[in-house]
């Protein structure tokens, strides 16, 4: 029995049906887990759609969510990894008073070492974005919160796997059916 809590990043791959969130996050729910990010897109297969669901529970735990996963019609399969086993990232925005680029040159510099990008400025404000690990989106925000930030917004954890996964032959098979 694995009772050590980890950060693992479990991938369902589901047909686009409505009302399936809502199934997912019930499972979560019942047994009192708290889901750190969810992120949901088309997968390499057309017609079959992705969650990317960040939980810090035990290998115990996510291998009977697995099951139940499973048990939902639309589901294909689950899988959870953990941060050893993938790739990932996360992306944010930054919402910024224009005025703070001109006047505080700090800012600059921490866009510089950030590899932050600039999307747009206009006379109001500027927008920044950066993609990265969660600790450097957070660290980030720190620094520009003395600044002051009109708005933040990060993504949920987009991922793949370091290991060929045999689900891309699965899902044709599904596909194809």
């Amino acid at each position: 029995m694995n009772q050590e809590i980890k950060t693992l990043t479990i991938s369902i791959y589901t047909e686009n049906n409505i009302g399936l969130l809502n199934r997912i996050s019930a499972i979560f729910q019942r047994r009192h887990i708290n889901i750190e990010s969810l992120t949901t897109s088309q997968s390499e297969i057309e017609g079959v759609n992705r969650f990317v669901i960040v939980v810090n529970i035990t290998e115990d735990q996510a291998k009977k969510i697995m099951g139940q996963f499973e048990k939902q019609i639309e589901v294909i399969r689950a899988y959870y990894h953990t941060d050893e086993e993938t790739i990932y990232t996360e992306s944010c925005m930054f919402k910024i008073k224009s005025s703070l680029l001109f006047e505080e040159p700090q800012i600059q510099n921490i866009i510089k070492d950030s590899g932050t990008r600039i999307v747009t400025v206009n006379k109001e404000f500027f927008v920044l974005e950066k993609s990265g690990r969660r600790n450097e989106i957070e660290s980030l925000r720190r620094d520009l919160n003395v600044f002051g930030i009109m708005q933040f917004v990060r993504s949920g954890r987009i991922s793949v796997t370091k290991e060929e996964m045999k689900i891309t032959e699965m899902l044709s098979a599904f596909n194809n059916q």
